[in-house]
């Protein structure tokens, strides 16, 4: 419950209107095998970006409940997301949309994002300098599909475009989309030791 409030005020804090296009779904291709063991597409669809808690737009396209992974050849994996965090060993790919700040981020407490990852965030860092910083206990690849945003750490911010790619390690950060166009990122989080 206290999660889905922070979302109700972060969203009313952070939104430009809907500057999220609502109708740009993500084309998401699983692959399996037949009872030939020959290759197909299991699943070949869109996927719609969801509107989150701050505006957001997310698809989850995929999970793995442990590593190694194990496949499910038959099971759309994609709904099984639980929390902002995979589970103990596993693991989320999803697309996220970001849309341009509003003008409340700095009326916002300081913990805002902390309180919506939990627990499972990573005991080592300082507190966070911004409300939307945060950090899990997961090593996450993200790939700049689109747009752009700024990715603020502890001790500065790192500008970021369509094509550029981070490998986040359990650190503070926060994105902060400083511009007129929503910014497309697709993240794959992977669960960790704690840092």
């Amino acid at each position: 419950m206290k999660s889905a409030m922070i979302g109700v005020t972060l969203c009313s804090t952070l939104c430009v209107g809907s500057a999220l296009a609502q109708d740009k779904d993500i084309h998401r291709v699983v692959t399996s095998l037949d009872d030939n063991n020959k290759s197909i597409a299991l699943f070949d669809a869109k996927v719609p970006l969801k509107i989150g808690g701050a505006g957001e737009g997310v698809a989850s396209l995929w999970v793995t409940e442990k590593g190694p992974a194990d496949f499910s050849w038959k099971v759309d994996r994609a709904d099984a997301r639980k929390s902002f965090a995979p589970s103990n060993g596993g693991s989320y790919l999803l697309v996220v949309e970001f849309p341009p700040l509003g003008p409340g981020v700095d009326k916002l407490d300081m913990n805002t994002m902390m309180n919506v990852v939990g627990p499972t965030a990573p005991k080592r860092g300082v507190p966070p300098t911004n409300p939307l910083m945060h950090r899990t206990r997961t090593v996450d690849y993200a790939i700049i599909m689109a747009g752009q945003i700024d990715m603020m750490l502890d001790t500065g911010i790192v500008h970021l475009k369509a094509g550029d790619v981070i490998v986040q390690q359990a650190t503070n950060h926060a994105w902060l989309n400083h511009g007129k166009e929503p910014c497309r990122i697709a993240f794959v989080l992977m669960d960790s030791q704690e840092p």
